[in-house]
């Protein structure tokens, strides 16, 4: 038989053979060659290596046991940056680069902004912003020190040295407990845990291998937010914004919590799916 007829010899074949969606497939062994997407054509019969068809197939199998992608492979794109990814922090998805754009929006008209990320995880809500505006001074904050390291790598990586604004920096902590008192900020961010305990959700798909504490407050899934919109006024600039991430169907009740601190101009905004992803309002006393 012909190398390129064996179905464990070529990237042709092996993506014919695999058990996965084309697209996760295309992922995994684009990662285990080092080759671009569109290689996968130009050198698909190509004869492939014992020891790369191993390591794709010890990958496909643990995609077939649910492990995400973005966790096999190390790394997730998000807002046109390649981050890295560890099971220490959740995984940036789509959905979120809403959250990035209302924020960079709200700070479109203010020089050298100041900003901060709450539970900032990969870091890459605040790498994002800080890419989007050099300008900008970016702390972000999480209690977690192996997320911080993840978020430190990324953000040296993604926006390094040159920066008007300077280096982020990251404070190991709970939402505002460990921040300067001095510091106040034009913008807050967060995509903070909201899943209620006992979702279902919590025990499937990519989520079982996801760090828990960044997915759920153990509790109503709007603990964390309450505590974020209710110290938020003490640590905002004068007309500062806060935006917000939440659940489906969490939006009505983000926007009562933000109105009932005494926020101004609250309202949510939908994602590309219609729904109402975040919620946010400005502080004006």
């Amino acid at each position: 038989m012909a190398a390129d007829e064996n179905p464990s010899t070529s990237a042709a074949a092996l993506l014919r053979a695999s058990p996965l969606p084309v697209l996760e497939a295309r992922v995994l062994l684009t990662h285990v060659l080092g080759w671009r997407r569109t290689e996968l054509i130009t050198r698909g019969d190509e004869p492939l290596d014992a020891a790369s068809v191993a390591r794709f197939r010890a990958l496909e199998a643990r995609r077939v046991s649910g492990e995400p992608v973005a966790q096999l492979t190390g790394s997730r794109e998000f807002f046109g940056l390649d981050f890295d990814v560890t099971p220490d922090v959740l995984i940036p998805r789509p959905e979120t680069e809403l959250l990035v754009e209302t924020a960079l929006d709200a700070l479109d008209r203010i020089a050298h902004p100041r900003v901060l990320d709450l539970g900032t995880g990969s870091g890459a809500i605040a790498v994002a912003i800080a890419s989007a505006r050099p300008d900008a001074r970016v702390w972000a904050v999480d209690r977690s020190a192996a997320a911080l390291a993840i978020a430190a790598r990324n953000a040296a990586r993604l926006a390094g040295p040159g920066r008007s604004g300077g280096a982020l920096t990251f404070v190991e902590g709970n939402w505002y407990d460990a921040l300067d008192p001095a510091l106040r900020f034009d913008a807050i961010v967060s995509n903070p845990p909201y899943i209620a305990n006992g979702d279902p959700h919590l025990s499937s798909g990519d989520l079982r291998f996801e760090p828990r504490g960044a997915l759920t407050d153990e509790a109503d899934g709007l603990a964390a937010l309450r505590a974020i919109v209710a110290d938020a006024p003490r640590w905002l600039a004068p007309d500062g914004v806060l935006w917000m991430e939440h659940g489906y169907d969490q939006a009505e009740a983000v926007r009562a919590l933000l109105t009932a601190r005494g926020f101004a101009d609250v309202r949510s905004m939908r994602d590309l799916a219609g729904i109402e992803r975040i919620s946010g309002g400005r502080f004006t006393n």
